[in-house]
């Protein structure tokens, strides 16, 4: 009876399992479905009013976002803009309501919006108009927001294939000299030079599924529009037809447009909700890309292992045998020939310097520490976007999930520092506690505090409220810092590592190196195949972040990531090993450097990407660029570096130490 009673209750189980999965599986991005309906069949459990919101405006030629009112267009003061979570502020993303209401299933045709006036010879309407030129000629675009779906607009490219942008122009520019600049290639109309015209009508059409099994509602599964330009004659009943609504950069006088809209429902049998952001991914076809980046990467990771392999298992077996046989052969002969024999050796000459304190000891346990709170931030942050958690339609919550883990995990990063700092013999853990706490999370927060200076006096959205900041600051003082300080007690509190060689009180002179062992290029050499491994993975995410793609491959990420560790790991294990054979034992910064110069790549290819692929212009841009570049590469330079000196390159001269006895002065077999 006690087994059938232990059956039942694994049945149980695997059937509340089931059925929760079942019951979460819609939900795993974190976001709920709505359903809607007609205005005649509305319920409790659908609406039938569609909103649209509006999100920050953004160009590829200029890093400064803008709010949708800083353009004047067409607002609505009546709502209340929804609130935004740490992730949306620190991207500068702004959400408010718009005039732009609809009802489910109810086309409608050239509806007006609002009409605005300017005035060039009145100065504060005609900074409006000038500032709304230069949004058209900077190419800024509008961000649409439609049940949390981006309003994308569809257009023909290459080989006849749709590009789907989440997003549209608020107009483009012809120039003096007659040539389309940007949107204004679409149309032949936009002919006039040195003229302005204005996108000042969309066409909105909203598909929709209608749901299975439920007595009434949809759910909207795609949403795009097509912007257009039309000089209204009739402002209070406008027909959307007749010429382009341009705008002469010479012109002076009163200026009128009038914005209007058209939106039409079209039911779709094939999408469903859950896959309702497919038709945008499917106009970013890097999959091949990607899997060629993959292989590339396992190909450099195979090599390493195979080369680690061969050092480990037959370089050090074979000298640690040989050394065995000749000990054998020659046990009656004289200690003396043995000491001498050991000479051939390189490796073995260092015993007792490998442990011997590094320079500057401290700022290396504070890089750990800061590296250790990075590197585990990074890895849980990308297990959850893998899982879904963080998608692309949880807006803001891979900003925010990656900011929280930081607050939370400054205890890892107060234990590593501490741990090695008192391995070497240190015994100033109040400086060494306060540098793990302030110093890296300081320089961070002062570059960016000046970048948001620089924000603020530009007037961008993307310039973070005092509020905000001072939230940062006590995340930063009243949570961080006091989990730093607890890691660093348990640190201390622990007793010290026992380094199985004694050290020499005389460090041992270390021979002229080649070129191969100089510290220098040896570690220029070290970072070339980690970034080897992610500047194709590299490329996207910087495209996400300056030219404002969307990225949804966390997948091709996270196992790029696990490459990245591997490599970094066995290319300074290889390169430690080549230097204690050259009887080099400063190991401990050398190894932090040698992966950690791929922070070096990263940033001298985010320059080249600055000239050779983006538009961006104007000494603010391009200060905010190189500003948060910066940041940027400080902290890859802390995570590549963090975990294969700690870990991988102690643990390789264990190994080679660990076949010695310091007792007897025998290596082991």
């Amino acid at each position: 009876m006690a087994v059938f009673h232990r059956v039942r209750v694994v049945f149980v189980l695997i059937f509340l399992c089931g059925s929760l999965r079942e019951a979460l599986s819609f939900y795993l991005p974190g976001l709920a479905p709505v359903s809607f309906c007609e205005k005649e069949e509305s319920e409790k459990n659908s609406d039938s009013t569609i909103e649209l919101f509006v999100n920050r405006l953004d160009s590829v030629e200029s890093v400064l976002p803008y709010e949708y009112t800083a353009f004047d267009f067409c607002a609505d003061q009546s709502e209340k803009r929804p609130s935004e979570n740490l992730g949306q502020v620190l991207f500068g993303e702004r959400i408010e309501p718009s005039p732009y209401k609809f009802s489910f299933k109810k086309n409608l045709e050239c509806q007006s919006v609002c009409l605005k006036s300017y005035n060039t010879e009145k100065t504060e309407e005609k900074s409006k108009l000038d500032f709304l030129k230069k949004g058209m000629l900077l190419n800024y675009q509008h961000h649409w927001i439609v049940d949390n779906m981006p309003v994308t607009w569809c257009y023909d490219v290459e080989d006849n294939q749709k590009f789907c942008n989440p997003g549209f122009p608020i107009g483009c520019y012809v120039t003096d000299t007659g040539r389309a600049k940007d949107a204004c290639v679409v149309s032949a109309d936009f002919n006039d030079k040195d003229t302005f015209y204005i996108f000042n009508h969309v066409d909105i059409t909203i598909f929709y599924h209608v749901v299975e099994n439920e007595a009434a509602g949809a759910r909207l599964v795609a949403a795009k529009l097509e912007p257009k330009s039309y000089k209204h004659t009739n402002m209070e009943k406008p027909d959307c037809k007749g010429p382009p609504m341009s705008l002469n950069n010479k012109f002076n006088g009163e200026v009128k447009i009038a914005y209007t809209y058209s939106v039409k429902f079209v039911e779709d049998k094939l999408i469903r909700w859950a896959s309702r952001w497919d038709y945008i991914l499917e106009s970013m076809p890097h999959t091949n890309i990607q899997w060629f980046s993959i292989m590339n990467s396992l190909v450099i990771v195979l090599f390493l292992s195979g080369m680690v392999a061969m050092i480990m298992l037959r370089t050090l077996h074979k000298d640690i045998a040989r050394y065995n046989q000749m000990d054998s052969v020659v046990s009656s002969r004289s200690i003396p020939y043995i000491e001498d024999a050991q000479e051939e050796f390189g490796w073995k000459l260092v015993h007792g310097d490998v442990f011997r304190p590094p320079r500057k000891g401290m700022l290396l346990s504070v890089f750990l520490g800061s590296g250790t709170q990075i590197f585990i931030m990074t890895f849980v942050t990308l297990f959850f976007a893998c899982l879904g958690f963080l998608s692309p339609a949880n807006r803001g919550a891979l900003m925010t999930c990656a900011v929280v883990l930081w607050v939370l995990l400054g205890t890892p990063a107060g234990y590593v520092a501490a741990r090695y700092y008192k391995s070497f013999g240190g015994e100033k853990w109040k400086t060494n506690v306060l540098l793990t706490a302030f110093l890296c999370p300081g320089v961070v927060f002062a570059d960016f505090f000046v970048m948001n200076l620089i924000l603020w006096g530009e007037g961008s959205s993307a310039a973070m409220p005092f509020g905000t900041l001072v939230a940062i600051l006590a995340l930063w003082f009243c949570i961080s810092v006091p989990l730093t300080f607890i890691g660093a007690y348990f640190g201390f509190k622990k007793s010290g590592i026992e380094h199985p060689v004694r050290t020499n009180q005389i460090p041992r002179q270390i021979p002229e190196q080649s070129f191969y062992t100089k510290p220098l290029p040896g570690i220029v050499m070290g970072g070339i195949l980690p970034f080897g491994c992610i500047f194709i993975q590299l490329f996207f995410i910087l495209n996400s972040i300056w030219s404002h793609q969307m990225y949804y491959m966390f997948g091709f990420l996270f196992l790029v990531f696990i490459i990245l560790v591997i490599t970094c790991s066995e290319a300074t294990i290889l390169l430690c090993y080549f230097h204690l054979c050259a009887e080099d034992y400063h190991w401990q910064w050398r190894s932090f450097l040698t992966s950690g110069f791929t922070a070096v790549y990263f940033l001298v290819y985010a320059i080249h990407y600055f000239f050779s692929k983006l538009q961006i212009s104007g000494l603010a841009s391009t200060i905010l660029y190189f500003g948060y570049t910066m940041i940027m590469a400080l902290i890859f330079f802390l995570f590549t570096g963090l975990y294969v000196c700690r870990v991988k390159v102690i643990w390789l001269v264990l190994v080679i130490n660990g076949c010695y006895d310091s007792n007897s002065s025998d290596y082991k077999s």
